[in-house]
This record gives structure tokens, C-alpha cells and sequence, in this order.
């Protein structure tokens, strides 16, 4: 959506805490500007005395290995284009004040303005050529804030809790553990990303795949508002009740292998719902294959409740035999839950990454065998995430003008898949690259389409939303950002422009 800083306001966390059981058996072409001479006052190019001491370096005023820290620095994805991705500048904003400053001198200055909340788009969406680049990490409460380390933001100025309607509102650029941090202890928890450092702006942007997705829904769907900076430099709230538009925007803008994909598809039918339930292809240390983990983790106040709800599954007679390693009804917690996140995705790597619902009629397991079979390295892995019953919901297909019912979210299917290629070496690149690009063109025949979270639109054009909600979410684009000032979808060249992502399978 063509909105910058999104504050997700009053979001309703869930109970519980997870107890687990595991089985393991197998990321414009440059648009040429007319470079001023001089660098403006960002005071005298936005008329706005908020701006006197906006945080920005510019790109013709900076030394270069210092500029490209502050645009990279808090890029998750070490494959960044740096010859060919060059902001014009960055504001590293502590303040809202500061996004609407910024948002005001890129319509001064004719250039786009791009935005980043917590810097983990595995394309690095937020880094545009000859755009200014707003930061939102230093937000208060936020990813890179003074006070915000990350391990948790119990009394951070930022976040506010009302402690009678569970209501939380928090900047952007939190992320799903510190929040999680700052709940523990209120017998709340809210379902955010996986991976421990994912901002929260982003992430709700895209839909939000969190914690038991499958069974209690998208995260998105817990926002009550959002706090947002239009295009133009307005700041402007937005719920069911105001600018309905926007918010409609906002939720959405081996070895074994197929018996054992299978019993997981198959279990995920009759499984407790506070269950999530997950199948993960991946290497595993002095094992020279790809092996299947299975993990199925229970959201539950107390392990009775949480053995209770294991135990179908523990003893299900058609579970595969002979696993390698198994636990059963292992207490844990949401700060243990994060680590083998946290391995999953080093730091100072290199990703690609790729996804797709698979069709409901699908041979599921024939169709991601190459997936989950042929991992080009052994830090790469394959995702089957069950989405049924969150799938099914009736809202979800409702009608793209219905703002009561529907919300631009609107691509599902009960078969949720991933690929997430990590590697370290540059000169791997192409080849990890042309690998995963193979693969996903080898199932997208088989999908309904694809999830804005794990894509990387320069690759390879496919659907995210059914065809009335996509048309709808671009035409709200162009009504409130007709000139295109903020940065939309990085497709190939970057030339999605004012018109937006072309919603549509390229294959056919």
C-alpha cells in the first residue's frame, strides 16, 4: 500500500504457550533525475520546522563506504545490489514527526521515498535506486532503538497496553520477540513472526503468517488501526470506521519423503486446534541427506492440556516408523521457539526465496518432492506449513468491495510451501538462484498463487490476490498516490510504477 510507517495500533494477542513435539525423518531500472547542486534544507523543502533536525545523509554528501552502511546496515539479506540500488538518501527516523519531514522532501526534491521497518524483505524492498529511504528502526520501542535490543521491551517507551481490553500499540518497526517480551508476564502473546527480528510493519503488511496461523487465523486480521503517512506527507489514522480504503490496503498491501509429507497433510485434519503443525526439508549435522522434520507444537496454559492434545498424533498407528530422533509433549516457550529460528536464518548470509499455495486437489507431496529432496545447500530448507482451517474462512472469499467482511489478504489454499536457499559464497549465487527458480516454476502450475511475504517479484510474475481484490488494492494506490511518490513492488526493472503489481501467472 502506498502508505509509509505503519503503526500497528491495537493489536489482540492470544493465550497460551506452546509445548512441542518434533519428528525428524527428512529476496526502476535507475529512473533518471535531474541531480540538484546543492543539497536543500530539509526545513526549507518541506516548510515544516519538525524538520530542522531530520536524521538524513545524503547520497552526493557522504563518503561512500558510510553511505552504504546506513542504507545496508539493517538489510537482513547479504545479496544486495549496491552498484545498482543507490538511495539518493536515508533518514534514520526516531520520530514520526521525521517520516512526514522525509515524506515532504522527496515530494520536494520529485523523487519516490522507500520505507523499512525491520529490514528482513528477503529482496531488500526497502532499498530503491535514487529514492530517500526512511528508517523506521529507531523508533521508539523499535528494532534498533536506543533502548530496543531485541531481547525483550518490557517498560520501552513506544508501547502502550490497555490491560482491560488487551489492546497493544506499538511502532513498526518492533518486532514479534520484543513484543512478546514486553506481553510476558500479562498472560497475553501475540502471533508474530517466526523468526525472532522480523519487523512488525512489514510483516502485518504482507499478511502476517505467525504462530498457529493455520487454525487462529493471519495476524493482520488482529489489527484494529494504524497510525500512517500518506504520500503527500499527511498523517492520518485508519480503521473499519476511518479511511476503510487504507485499511482494507493494510492487511495484505529424502529419504520417507512422500509418506511422510503425507501423514503430516493428512493429520492436520483431525489436529487440536491450537496445534500448529509444520514439515520442514532440510540437512541435518553427519547426515549426508536432506531429512524431514515434523513439528507439531501445541498452544496450551499447561502440559496436561498440551500432552493431552499431543498424544493423538504421538500414537497414531500411521505414523512413519523408525525416526531418527523424536521428542514427545517437551515443555517450552516462546523465547525457545525463537532460537532454532534464529539458527535457521543466520545473519550475514545470502538468501533467495520462493513460495506458493498449492492447489487443494493437488498430489501435494508429488509436487514439492524436488523441493524437499534436492537442496542445493545444507543450510537451504523447504517449509510445508498447513493453513486449514484458517483456509476455509468465509471472509476470506468475500466480496473486494465488502470492507466490513473482506480485506485485500486473499490468497489461500489448505497447502502452504516455502523455499528459503541460504548460502555464503558470492560465486554460488547463480547457482542457488537458478535452482530455486526451477523448482518453484516447477510447481506454480500446480497453485492458486503465491504469498507477499516470501516473494521476490523481479523473478517471476504470479497471483497473491484473487483478481477483484487486486484490482481494488491498485486503484486504491493510485487514489491516494497518483504520482507514484512512494515506492511500490520491486518487479524486474522496478518499473511497477503507479499501476502496481501485475497480478497475473506468467505462464499462461
Amino acid at each position: 500500500m502506498d502508505t509509509i510507517s505503519g503503526f500497528p495500533k491495537a493489536i489482540i494477542p492470544k493465550e497460551n504457550a506452546p509445548i512441542e513435539e518434533q519428528q525428524k525423518q527428512q529476496q526502476l531500472s535507475q529512473q533518471e533525475q535531474e541531480q540538484q547542486q546543492q543539497q536543500p534544507n530539509p526545513a526549507q523543502a518541506t516548510g515544516h520546522d519538525d524538520a530542522d533536525d531530520l536524521p538524513i545523509l545524503y547520497r552526493d554528501s557522504t563518503p561512500r563506504d558510510e553511505f552504504l552502511a546506513a542504507v545496508w546496515g539493517h538489510v537482513f539479506n547479504q545479496r544486495r545490489a549496491t552498484g545498482t540500488r543507490v538511495p539518493r538518501a536515508v533518514v534514520h527516523a526516531t520520530s514520526a514527526r521525521h517520516v512526514v519531514a522525509a515524506v515532504r522532501l522527496a515530494n520536494e526534491m520529485g523523487c519516490r521515498v522507500s520505507v523499512r521497518s525491520g529490514g528482513h524483505s528477503w529482496a531488500g524492498w526497502s532499498v530503491r535506486e535514487d529514492a530517500i529511504c526512511v528508517d523506521l528502526g529507531g523508533l521508539p520501542g523499535g528494532k534498533y532503538s536506543l533502548s530496543g535490543d531485541g531481547a525483550g521491551a518490557d517498560g520501552v517507551s513506544g508501547y502502550e497496553y490497555d490491560e482491560g481490553t488487551g489492546v497493544l500499540s506499538c511502532p513498526p518497526s518492533a518486532t514479534g520477540r520484543m513484543v512478546n517480551g514486553f506481553l510476558e508476564g500479562k498472560g497475553r502473546m501475540f502471533s508474530g513472526g517466526h523468526c525472532p527480528d522480523v519487523g512488525l510493519g512489514g510483516f502485518l503488511l504482507q499478511g502476517g503468517m505467525g504462530w498457529n496461523c493455520k487454525n487462529w487465523g493471519w495476524s493482520c486480521e488482529s489489527i484494529l488501526g494504524i497510525d500512517a503517512v500518506t504520500a503527500d506527507g499527511r498523517e492520518v489514522h485508519a480503521s473499519k470506521g476511518e479511511n476503510t480504503d487504507l485499511f482494507w490496503a493494510a492487511r495484505g498491501a529424502g529419504p520417507a519423503y512422500r509418506q511422510v509429507l503425507q501423514w503430516v497433510i493428512d493429520t492436520c485434519k483431525t489436529a487440536d486446534t491450537d496445534t500448529e503443525v509444520v514439515a520442514v526439508g532440510q540437512y541435518i549435522p553427519e547426515h549426508p541427506d536432506p531429512v524431514i522434520i515434523t513439528n507439531f507444537l501445541a498452544f496450551k496454559p499447561n502440559r496436561t492440556s498440551g500432552e493431552a492434545a499431543l498424544r493423538p498424533i504421538h500414537d497414531d498407528p500411521d505414523r512413519p516408523p523408525n525416526p531418527i530422533i523424536q521428542t514427545f509433549a517437551r515443555p517450552t516457550s516462546l523465547p525457545d521457539q525463537y532460537a532454532p529460528q534464529a539458527i535457521a536464518n543466520p545473519e550475514g548470509h545470502r538468501y533467495c526465496s520462493e513460495n506458493a499455495y498449492v492447489r487443494n486437489d493437488e498430489d501435494v507431496p508429488a509436487v514439492l518432492e524436488e523441493a524437499f529432496t534436492t537442496l542445493p545447500t545444507r543450510k537451504a530448507f523447504a517449509l510445508y506449513f498447513s493453513m486449514a482451517p484458517t483456509s476455509r474462512r468465509p471472509h476470506y472469499t468475500a466480496d473486494a468491495d465488502d470492507d466490513a467482511s473482506s480485506m485485500a489478504l486473499s490468497m489461500h489454499s489448505d497447502h502452504y510451501f516455502a523455499l528459503y536457499t541460504v548460502w555464503e559464497d558470492e560465486g554460488d549465487d547463480e547457482r542457488c538462484v537458478d535452482w530455486t527458480q526451477r523448482v518453484i516454476r516447477g510447481v506454480e502450475r500446480f497453485a492458486e498463487g503465491s504469498y507477499l511475504g516470501d516473494a521476490d517479484f523481479r523473478y517471476r510474475r504470479t497471483k497473491y490476490w484473487r483478481d477483484g481484490n487486486a484490482r481494488r488494492l491498485m486503484g486504491i494506490r493510485r487514489r491516494w498516490d497518483p504520482e507514484g511518490r512512494v515506492c511500490g513492488y520491486l518487479d524486474e526493472g522496478d518499473g511497477s510504477g503507479v499501476e502496481g503489481l501485475r497480478n497475473e501467472f506468467e505462464w499462461e
